[in-house]
């Protein structure tokens, strides 16, 4: 564990991809770990049909019953040390960015300041119809009280996340492609690394030669080109957190 903050120390160039399996420190359900939120079927439908936006767009309801659970109580959830320590490494400038699968805010909220959403953000919402913008504050509020979140105009507010059948946000993903490329040390937290094309950076970052760390809880087809791998984030970023003392 020395040598790994030691590689962090020495590196000129470190970045980081996250997926849910580091918010289940904060008491957030992973997605498909053991026990997972895509490994049940909700009122029938799978989370993929629920989160496409052929669904959304039919039936903004399935989405926003699911979403008060999974989405919007967010706020509730406080951030792990695994979020704490990744941005005392970015105050440090030991560490260059992040970028995360997550919807759930929690690496702003720790003080991350370099910080791509991959799969985007609830943190703004627009009205498919007028494109009205609302925020999160706004938003919340509504859907926790069993209500649908409509726009004046009477179209449906959809919160700017990336539903399956809709592209990633512009260049973010480009940009995070020559940032794992151009890295000399990349960490994959908590990710299944099965979702594409998000999965593809941490590929870039061994193909192109960086030393890859990966800390996830089960097995990833990256294993075997990672530098090192471990299984326990909490032990990991714990004894990351105290080498930063």
């Amino acid at each position: 564990m020395s040598e790994l903050f030691d590689l962090i120390q020495s590196a000129r160039k470190c970045v980081v991809f996250t997926g849910a399996g580091v918010s289940t420190l904060s008491g957030i359900p992973d997605f498909r770990g053991t026990g997972g939120v895509y490994t049940k079927p909700w009122h029938g439908l799978s989370v993929e049909e629920i989160l496409s936006i052929d669904c959304f767009r039919s039936h903004p309801e399935y989405f926003f019953e699911w979403a008060r659970q999974f989405v919007y109580c967010c706020q509730n959830f406080e951030p792990n040390i695994v979020h704490t320590t990744l941005a005392k490494l970015e105050a440090r400038n030991l560490l260059d960015s992040i970028y995360t699968q997550n919807i759930d805010l929690l690496h702003t909220k720790a003080g991350s300041k370099k910080c791509f959403e991959l799969h985007g953000s609830p943190a703004k919402h627009h009205c498919l119809t007028c494109h009205r913008e609302a925020s999160f504050a706004e938003i919340a509020p509504v859907v926790m009280a069993g209500k649908l979140p409509y726009c004046p105009c009477g179209g449906i507010f959809k919160p700017d996340i990336v539903f399956y059948g809709e592209s990633l946000p512009d260049g973010i993903f480009e940009m995070g492609e020559e940032d794992f490329r151009t890295a000399d040390l990349a960490f994959a937290l908590g990710s299944s690394l099965t979702v594409y094309p998000a999965a593809m950076l941490p590929e870039a970052a061994a193909q192109s030669g960086a030393k890859l760390i990966i800390v996830n809880a089960q097995e990833t087809h990256l294993d075997s080109y990672a530098y090192c791998v471990y299984r326990d984030l909490e032990c990991v970023f714990k004894e990351i957190d105290a080498a930063l003392k």
